[in-house]
């Protein structure tokens, strides 16, 4: 339902315009600092992938609801990056119309309809344009994601290479850094970009292993376990083709559950499922991310997983 959203837009929309831009500094300014930087190079984290909206082309002043200053904390997140030695992911992970209609893609009301209309590719390019533009020459800079999780059958794939093809152009014009294709969602073949994106130098497809669903519905731990290292191993051997993308698992996170709320697991199980993870998507060619560093539900959180002793890197 709409009022269960619970993203950006919502967010600034709701406080309104005599609050949002106070609330939304303090956000910026207190939820990632320096010290998680320092946190991440401390415990062996190289890079980090850092979302950001299609608006952030236009701080100070971006289209309403939103509200400037998010340009301001990512240049912060660049110096901080930079000084502990962590590379820069930049991931657009809220397209113009919305890719996916979820919380995260800056939807208003839900409704899916990046790709639908020229202008919200046109839009996509730019906010690429100008992210590549402006970063080009930062040592930090270690790759561009075109989009985060484009859902299927609404983003057809036709539409999604002719705006990777875009997409690619628009970063190569500034930068020789890794450009990141995500694979669309809810598709039944994972390598459906493979012979595309090996014609681009440089490009990375990510995939997204979460461990929910139906095929997880009345699994064991260990039954989990077995999937992990039987399906995920198959798929990511399948995606490493000679000669082509690298690949990266662009999020996981160490849990298991048939909803959002089921969780059954002991610390030694998390340890454990966490480890087998770790393994598996190790050998991914670009490696892998998690989300998040920082999330209100401590699985999601590696810095609590880490500092709780349920996950080592």
């Amino acid at each position: 339902m709409v009022d269960q959203l619970q993203g950006e837009f919502q967010v600034t929309n709701g406080y309104g315009t005599a609050n949002a831009s106070s609330v939304m500094k303090e956000h910026w300014n207190s939820f990632i600092v320096e010290d998680d930087f320092k946190f991440l190079s401390e415990n062996g984290l190289t890079a980090v992938r850092i979302p950001v909206g299609w608006w952030i082309r236009f701080d100070e002043n971006p289209p309403h609801p939103f509200v400037g200053g998010s340009l301001k904390a990512l240049d912060n997140a660049f110096s901080w990056a930079e000084k502990y030695n962590v590379k820069v992911i930049l991931d657009l992970h809220a397209a113009p119309g919305s890719q996916n209609g979820w919380d995260h893609s800056g939807t208003r009301d839900g409704l899916q309809s990046w790709g639908q209309t020229d202008d919200t590719i046109v839009q996509s390019v730019a906010t690429i344009d100008f992210l590549a533009s402006r970063y080009a020459n930062r040592s930090g800079l270690y790759a561009v994601e075109l989009i985060n999780e484009p859902l299927a059958p609404g983003v057809t794939l036709d539409c999604l290479q002719n705006y990777y093809q875009a997409g690619y152009n628009a970063v190569r014009t500034h930068s020789n850094v890794h450009v990141i294709m995500s694979n669309r969602l809810k598709i039944s073949n994972p390598l459906e970009l493979i012979l595309f994106a090996s014609g681009f130098s440089g490009s990375v497809i990510d995939v997204h292993f979460y461990n929910f669903g139906p095929q997880f519905v009345g699994l064991s731990v260990q039954q989990t376990i077995n999937y992990i290292e039987n399906n995920r191993s198959t798929t990511l051997g399948s995606l490493t083709v000679a000669n082509g993308p690298l690949i990266f698992i662009g999020e996981w996170a160490d849990d298991w559950y048939e909803s959002y709320t089921y969780r059954n697991g002991t610390k030694e199980d998390y340890q454990t499922v966490g480890q087998v993870q770790l393994d598996v998507f190790g050998r991914a060619t670009f490696g892998w991310s998690y989300w998040s560093l920082k999330n209100a539900a401590p699985y999601y959180s590696l810095e609590w997983m880490i500092q709780n002793g349920y996950i080592k890197v």
